[in-house]
């Protein structure tokens, strides 16, 4: 079987959704070797990860570009449309777009299925988080998308609420498949890299660690807030690209003596990361809204207690015994910080994390995936 996947994201993407199109890649390559994977991708750019990913395959996975000129200067539009030419040329039995949109009139393609991957519609439910010609833009490609496709893929039950609810989608047209996260997070760092990162990033002793953009709706200025209730040799180390919300939060720390105790990284490079979690106390996300919580996976598998917020989808990432706080309440957030460094509480804490996160594997996605697939193909 000839599988094509929208590869622009696993190309150009080092995070977020370029993490998920790698991880879904892999683990089908991984599972299923009998099959063919065709990655299209509109333009060239150099991805190690990727690059990788493909070496392994002996020749199973193939990424391909717009061959015609004018495709070449025209490649957003190739990626919208033209490319449904090379869909029929190839072969391809079934396209899964991995990033909530298909080429427009996917349906009209000869003999090709497509699988859409939803992450969330968080525009749709945080709009003033997004400038609006991004809000109609990502909404009319999610909801051709969600139209279109044979079957939908969403990452959370969150987000398939979302989608019956904000496009009117059947239930049953909708298969809700978890992501893993990298293993490189559950292997232990050698002691000696723990101090070469401490030192580099001059990391304290002791401090509280959130991953991910540094924008509003990840509401990072509730942990902030939460530090003077927690002991004074606990910090707040941030991981993220600077935004303009960064100098909202080094403002306020400015502004309430709290400048000493925040730390902000910005371009870590990612084999760095699992210290950056091995280091941490406890790890807090007080995201209002999310479509999974990836972060919060890397967390539990590298030992670490999780405070996260409520309201979306947190609770499926983080399990049962990680404590949830609302987003908006920097009290409750610090209780529930100060509960992860009781010894006994913390101890039960990553024992079950580590048993929670153990669900979201390479293996289970890829078999669920593939049936997937074969349920659209018949």
């Amino acid at each position: 079987m000839k599988i094509g996947f929208d590869a622009k994201r696993a190309v150009q993407n080092f995070t977020g959704l370029g993490n998920y199109s790698r991880y879904v890649i892999d683990s089908l390559q991984s599972c299923y070797p009998q099959e063919e994977y065709y990655l299209y991708a509109p333009r060239e750019k150099r991805n190690p990860q990727l690059e990788r990913l493909i070496e392994q395959s002996n020749g199973q996975t193939t990424l391909h570009y717009p061959t015609q000129r004018c495709w070449q200067r025209l490649s957003s539009l190739w990626r919208i449309g033209g490319i449904r030419k090379e869909l029929e040329r190839d072969g391809i039995a079934l396209y899964h777009g991995l990033s909530n949109e298909l080429p427009l009139n996917i349906g009209r393609t000869q003999g090709v299925k497509s699988v859409v991957t939803i992450h969330d519609l968080i525009f749709r439910q945080l709009p003033h988080c997004y400038p609006p010609i991004d809000r109609r833009i990502y909404d009319y490609k999610a909801r051709a998308a969600c139209k279109q496709a044979d079957h939908i893929i969403a990452v959370s039950e969150c987000t398939k609420r979302d989608i019956m609810r904000y496009y009117g989608t059947p239930a049953e047209k909708i298969s809700v498949i978890y992501q893993g996260c990298d293993p490189l997070f559950a292997r232990r760092v050698p002691a000696e890299v723990l101090q070469e990162v401490r030192l580099r990033y001059q990391l304290p002793d002791c401090f509280l660690l959130s991953v991910g953009s540094i924008e509003e709706r990840k509401n990072t200025l509730t942990a902030l807030q939460a530090l003077p209730d927690l002991p004074p040799e606990m910090h707040l180390v941030l991981v993220g690209k600077h935004t303009p919300y960064t100098d909202r939060l080094t403002d306020y720390a400015h502004r309430h003596g709290l400048s000493h105790r925040l730390h902000l990284c910005h371009g870590i490079p990612y084999n760095h990361l699992p210290a950056f979690y091995q280091l941490a106390t406890t790890f807090i996300y007080p995201s209002v809204y999310e479509g999974f919580g990836i972060p919060i996976l890397e967390a539990l598998n590298s030992r670490l207690p999780v405070v996260a917020a409520t309201g979306s989808c947190l609770e499926e990432a983080g399990g049962p015994q990680s404590i949830y706080a609302p987003p908006h309440d920097a009290a409750a957030m610090a209780r529930a910080v100060n509960e992860t460094l009781r010894p006994e509480v913390r101890q039960c804490m990553i024992t079950a994390g580590i048993a929670w996160a153990s669900r979201f594997t390479k293996e289970q996605m890829a078999c669920q995936t593939m049936e997937c697939y074969k349920q659209v193909l018949g």
